[in-house]
């Protein structure tokens, strides 16, 4: 397939580099200068359990140089870009060009939809672990896995294909019809961590001093509810042990919300904890952990936009 993938950060260039291995014509899009020209320039440098080599036969460039219509187009900006971003690669869907998202939060098919029609769109679910180390380096290391559908929750042969192409590329992709469930227990999971995580600038190991865990599995409860209400089969139990899990043995980690508090970035919280609130609102349920959450975060965020940390 022809494959362009926008936001080309550490997942999107693990995902990009992985495709471009197993023979896929494959475009970088971002808009890191430093991390396009060291792609241009030397390859991509991907260091995962099955080693560490360079990739070249992949493209790498700024939206604007983008010129063939892909197949499918692999979304991983953060939420609070995707209008942008698309916007500014809108030149590169064709007729039959069909649009993943594997992002974090809620809300992402609504924005894909003003730029392509409703059956071209999939949505999904990554675990795979990522991180940028330098322009043009990314390490992967331990296992993950890959859950998609068509967003409307029908098959067609573009899941199928989209489905075999991850696959081949060691990513354990699946189609899965309760897909929905799964994106809805990572909001869960990430409205209880990050969001807790960025208030106390705790790692998530320290949460299980004093309240921390009792307060994830609260938030747990409550959006996992709204889920429910919404008729979605979220997992109450299986998202708590994830949590515990992560707790446990997730040692010094720093969830993406608290990298982005520390250095004075927006973070996702509207599309995490603000997205869990709203959907609850529609249904009267009251969320009261992660509304505060989300407050206090937006406070927190304010703050950092008003005095940036020092360079």
């Amino acid at each position: 397939m022809k494959i362009a993938v926008v936001g080309a950060g550490a997942m999107g260039s693990l995902f990009g580099g992985l495709l471009a291995e197993r023979g896929h014509e494959v475009a970088l899009i971002d808009v890191h200068a430093a991390h396009l020209e060291a792609i241009q320039s030397k390859g991509l440098r991907l260091h995962t359990d099955q080693g560490d080599r360079h990739i070249h036969n992949l493209t790498a460039c700024l939206p604007a140089q983008a010129q063939e219509q892909p197949d499918l187009v692999l979304v991983f900006t953060k939420t609070l870009h995707t209008g942008a971003a698309l916007t500014g690669v809108a030149h590169l869907f064709g007729p039959e060009t069909h649009v993943l998202s594997l992002q974090n939060g809620l809300g992402n098919v609504e924005v894909i939809q003003t730029h392509v029609a409703a059956e071209r769109i999939l949505i999904g679910v990554t675990t795979w672990p990522a991180d940028l180390v330098g322009p043009g380096h990314v390490h992967s290391h331990g296992q993950g896995m890959i859950r998609l559908m068509s967003a409307d929750g029908q098959t067609s042969p573009m899941v199928a294909r989209t489905v075999q192409a991850l696959d081949d590329a060691g990513l354990a992709c699946a189609a899965d019809a309760e897909v929905w469930a799964a994106i809805w227990e990572k909001v869960a999971f990430n409205a209880a961590l990050n969001s807790i995580c960025a208030v106390s600038q705790c790692t998530v190991d320290q949460l299980g001093q004093g309240d921390g865990q009792a307060l994830a599995f609260a938030v747990v409860d409550e959006a996992l509810a709204v889920a429910q209400a919404e008729g979605i089969h979220a997992d109450v139990e299986a998202c708590k042990a994830k949590v515990a899990s992560a707790i446990a043995h997730h040692r010094g980690h720093k969830p993406s919300m608290l990298q982005d508090v520390l250095a004075g970035r927006p973070t996702e919280i509207e599309a995490i904890n603000g997205a869990i609130v709203a959907h609850a609102q529609d249904h009267s349920i009251p969320v009261p952990c992660t509304r505060t959450l989300l407050q206090l975060v937006r406070l927190v965020q304010a703050r950092g936009a008003a005095s940036p940390p020092a360079a």
